[in-house]
């Protein structure tokens, strides 16, 4: 039977509602994994420092579709939460098409500031063709890669997570067929890289778009809609916090690549292309428990039913820090055979990226908390607070830290620079929850929520 969002949600509910969403985060990870194992074995590892160095830029164009997604589904299921299910729809449909147009405009943006935003992160003349061949296939399929973030969040809200995993699975698939026959057989280096990826998010873009031009039997469906300052502000500043996110994410990529060309060089750059792919698997499972949970946050918010809101926190601190413990021990026993699928062709790389995982692994234990935390407030439409939490998590602390530590610890400091940036933003987060509480009685009675 299927869940729905006005139910009460039990232990067991929970889980069986968010799981398609954390299979489908961690099997979006895996299929970049993927895209990074070929490039690196099958193009050279000239080539995968070249993706990893163009990649902060072509992520940057492509946050708005996270913001309007986790804002706009914030704003969409607090409506339908209000009972105003046809104002819903229309809101809806303003921000996809509003999606389209913006998703156009950057693709002309990018392919212009293309060259000079790689000469300008450092890219050397080895590595500049690699970055414009890549960069422009991609922003050739920006518009889709845009509405595969916004529909990821939106098919949840119509009640549809295990359509959004079984599109994430398709398009999984194909993109790693296509590597297989671009790069390995037809031997179209970071050409192949790119059209694979591109080609692959096509398909995620279009086939939700299609659905939902449909009488799909959800409460969610394109429909005629004129475009309102008000609630685009307001999708705006909810999702504010996850574009801030991704793009923090970008810039401090930036920073870590400008970093580690001065500490490690060449080499530092690949070993951290790795960490960030590996750290999607295990990261994926908390940004897929909180893009799952919003929704029910944000109905139950809309219908004023706090006893379920403080339900739901206790629940969900309480399995995001069992999978903290989880996830951490299995990086750090992981860590080596992780490093060895990507540089076991070389083991002074190996040595390096093996270290620098068990690292930045310890962040594991509390960047679920933080991530849980701001995904929370968007999910209440207080986009404020939320990104208050992103901001401190994602730039303010981890720039500093970055900027700090490696005159203290040398290379080191750079991959612990995560470690105490969650550790800072943690207080952030606890701070906000307790003080918000007056506003949204989410922790009122807190140790007696029903199981």
């Amino acid at each position: 039977m299927k869940i729905q969002l006005a139910e009460h949600f039990t232990y067991k509910k929970l889980i069986k509602f968010t799981i398609p969403t954390i299979i489908m985060m961690i099997f979006t990870s895996i299929y970049g994994v993927v895209d990074g194992i070929f490039v690196s074995n099958c193009v050279g590892s000239d080539a995968f420092a070249s993706v990893n160095l163009i990649m902060p830029i072509l992520m940057i164009f492509g946050t708005v579709g996270f913001m309007f997604g986790t804002g706009g589904s914030a704003l969409v299921s607090k409506t339908i939460g209000e009972g105003k299910r046809e104002k819903a729809r229309e809101y809806f449909s303003m921000l996809i098409y509003l999606l389209i147009i913006i998703g156009l405009v950057f693709t002309v943006m990018g392919i212009v500031l293309i060259k000079p935003a790689s000469v300008l992160l450092g890219a050397d003349d080895a590595m500049l063709e690699n970055c414009m061949i890549y960069g422009k296939v991609i922003l050739i399929f920006l518009v889709a890669f845009i509405l595969q973030n916004a529909f990821q969040s939106f098919l949840i809200v119509a009640e549809k997570p295990t359509f959004g995993l079984v599109i994430s699975v398709i398009t999984g698939v194909m993109n790693m067929g296509l590597d297989w026959l671009f790069m390995y057989v037809l031997k179209m280096g970071v050409l192949g890289a790119g059209l694979a990826t591109g080609i692959s998010q096509l398909i995620g873009g279009i086939v939700p778009l299609v659905f939902f031009m449909r009488n799909n039997g959800t409460v969610l469906r394109l429909t005629k809609a004129k475009f309102e300052g008000k609630a685009i502000w307001q999708a705006c500043t909810n999702g504010s916090s996850e574009m801030l996110t991704n793009l923090s994410m970008s810039l401090v990529n930036m920073l870590y690549n400008m970093q580690l060309m001065k500490y490690a060089g060449s080499d530092g750059v690949l070993a951290y292309g790795i960490i960030m792919y590996v750290g999607f698997l295990f990261i994926g499972t908390y940004l897929g428990y909180s893009i799952g949970t919003a929704p029910i946050v944000g109905f139950h918010y809309g219908a004023e039913n706090t006893d379920e809101l403080k339900s739901l926190l206790k629940k969900s601190l309480k399995l995001i820090g069992i999978s903290a413990v989880i996830m951490t021990g299995l990086a750090e026993i992981s860590a080596k055979l992780l490093a060895s699928i990507f540089v076991s062709y070389s083991p002074e790389l190996l040595e390096m990226t093996t270290r620098a995982i068990r690292l930045f692994a310890i962040s594991y234990l509390i960047s679920g908390f933080n991530i849980f935390a701001s995904s929370f407030f968007t999910a209440l439409n207080n986009g404020a607070v939320s990104a208050l939490i992103s901001f401190s998590r994602t730039l303010l602390f981890q720039v500093i830290a970055i900027l700090v530590l490696p005159m203290i610890l040398g290379l080191d400091g750079i991959w612990l620079a995560i470690v105490f940036a969650e550790i800072f933003a943690l207080v952030v987060s606890v701070f906000c929850l307790v003080w918000n509480n007056k506003k949204y009685h989410y922790m009122r009675n807190f140790v007696k929520c029903k199981k």
